[in-house]
């Protein structure tokens, strides 16, 4: 596929149940995506913004669980591809604990996002693969200009 668009983000909840990490990864994703405008996926990718490929690659620290249902809720548009769910977040303390938020301990959590869109290439080129994700996508040099 047609790499078009990746954009990194963070969220943190720093309240509540430390276990279940969606509130963090819903906050990681936003805030990877509502600062951007991308206009050009109208003209650019075939089909427009309905026919985008969404990949969401979530960091999620160790124990804990994430609805990627919830997650998926964020994306108006395009075909959201299966959510990738790795050990990647971390878990810090606040320095207090509010009862009335559900709090037991001072431990917030952090989770980290990385949304890619593209589209698939149906012109037969082929991509270039990705050793670290296991993706197929093009991958351009900076020594050759791009």
């Amino acid at each position: 596929s047609n790499l078009f668009f990746v954009q990194l983000g963070f969220g943190v909840d720093q309240h509540g149940d430390r276990t279940d990490a969606t509130k963090a990864c819903v906050r990681a994703v936003r805030n990877a995506i509502e600062f951007n405008s991308i206009p050009g996926v109208i003209t650019h990718i075939p089909g427009g913004r309905h026919e985008m490929l969404i990949h969401l690659k979530l960091g999620i620290p160790k124990e804990s669980r994430v609805d990627v249902l919830e997650i998926a809720k964020v994306f108006p548009y395009g075909k959201l591809l299966p959510i990738q769910v790795e050990l990647g977040g971390l878990e810090f303390h606040s320095g207090r604990v509010v009862e009335e938020l559900g709090d037991s301990d001072d431990v917030g959590i952090c989770c980290v996002a990385c949304v890619s869109i593209g589209y698939n290439d149906d012109s037969g080129k082929g991509g270039t693969q990705d050793d670290h994700s296991g993706s197929v996508h093009k991958v351009f040099n900076t020594k050759d200009g791009y």
